[in-house]
């Protein structure tokens, strides 16, 4: 069984290729859950000022492998049944506790846009919009302070996403066509 994360920054693709993975038979395990839940818990708004302020809690709390140390019970449980996708790896730590725990099961994938195609996605989406500004801002937090440059540098494969949704989706499926070789 293999455990593939999925690595890029806010309206990459992210979730898209993960959905591919998904219906290619992976069991989708995403990191954000952990986030959306905790801020639904505190009765708090689903967006970005206050998604930013529970990661950071989580993060002070588990420390940078936070969301890799909370999912891996979901992870090795889904593991008896399937290969699962990790949909939002985040940190550089979550990358190595990762790599470090599951060995050479374990592949990493980039999604790759550029910052302005990302964000003209990011404000037209339907869930949790961004404007350019929360967009850049979301950017800047996840190098300086979730390292999330070093997994994209270290990645397995990188999917660049500067066309259309079926061009992502085809590379996506050639992808699992190679990991699973």
């Amino acid at each position: 069984m293999r455990v593939v994360s999925i690595v890029g920054m806010a309206g990459s693709g992210k979730s898209e290729v993960a959905r591919v993975f998904e219906a290619s038979g992976f069991t989708r395990i995403r990191f954000g859950d952990i986030t959306d839940g905790e801020v639904k818990k505190r009765g708090l708004e689903l967006n970005e000022e206050n998604e930013r302020i529970i990661r950071e809690l989580l993060r002070e709390k588990h420390g940078m492998a936070a969301y890799a140390r909370l999912n891996l019970d979901k992870i090795d449980s889904a593991l008896k049944h399937s290969d699962v996708v990790v949909d939002g790896l985040y940190s550089w730590e979550e990358y190595t506790l990762l790599k470090g725990y599951y060995g050479e099961g374990f592949s990493l994938v980039a999604v790759w846009t550029s910052p302005e195609t990302r964000y003209a996605r990011l404000g037209g989406r339907r869930d949790r919009p961004l404007t350019v500004k929360e967009a850049a801002s979301r950017d800047r937090s996840e190098i300086e302070n979730a390292s999330k440059g070093g997994p994209i540098a270290m990645a397995d494969f990188t999917l660049i996403n500067e066309s259309s949704l079926d061009e992502l989706r085809e590379e996506a499926e050639r992808t699992i066509s190679e990991i699973r070789d």
